[in-house]
């Protein structure tokens, strides 16, 4: 698991007007480490069929795909794991309903980092550790120096970066961090083709210290 960790986000794509599959295919085609589908205002029906429409073009592409706060459909749709954050199930609920699936956890400041670490998950998310505009209400950011401190804390589990990474700010995330969650420098711009995307992943992917 090292380098970029795209999440396919299907409320900013909706907004854009790009289909969901077709974005996440334009992303595999760059060979990403993982993939985490976002679908917070799906029903879960709706955010079921994604993820089974999802795994096999993962799998094909050598990518986890981690379904975003419900381990249920995440185990439905034969998913690798399932991202929690604060307000979802603790790692250790999950662990236990779901013994099979990889879990991954977000974590905002040191004290929430530690009692992550406490429950072992599979990989620890940290940060915003740059200004975000993907979240509605973001935590504080942390820095690449509160970023830099996490590693030391964690260990070998696997260090997720999260917040504000684009192709700029890669190369220093990827000094400290195994991955780089990416949302919004993966989005298309106006007039852009998924072309462009791909290529874009490719380099994040490589910035973020993924191999070719």
């Amino acid at each position: 698991m090292r380098g970029l960790y795209a999440i396919v986000d299907h409320g900013s794509l909706g907004a854009l007007g790009v289909d969901v599959l077709a974005f996440a295919r334009a992303v595999l085609a760059a060979g990403p480490a993982a993939v985490q589908l976002r679908a917070k205002a799906l029903g879960a029906g709706q955010t079921l069929a994604l993820l089974r429409a999802l795994s096999p073009l993962c799998r094909d592409a050598g990518a986890l795909l981690f379904a975003n706060d419900r381990p249920d459909l995440a185990l439905l749709a034969r998913c690798d794991g399932v991202h929690v954050g604060k307000t979802d199930l603790a790692v250790t609920d999950v662990r236990a309903a779901f013994p099979d699936l990889k879990v991954g956890v977000s974590t905002h400041d040191s004290r929430e980092l530690e009692a992550a670490l406490a429950s072992r998950p599979d990989y620890l998310a940290f940060g915003p550790v740059f200004p975000t505009g993907s979240k509605e209400n973001p935590d504080p950011v942390v820095g690449v120096d509160g970023l830099a401190r996490a590693r030391a804390k964690v260990g070998a589990v696997p260090l997720v970066a999260i917040g504000g990474i684009d192709l700029e700010r890669a190369p220093l995330v990827a000094e400290h961090a195994d991955m780089g969650a990416v949302i919004g420098a993966l989005l298309p711009r106006a007039g852009e083709s998924l072309d462009a995307v791909t290529a874009r992943a490719r380099e994040l992917h490589a910035r973020l210290g993924g191999a070719a």
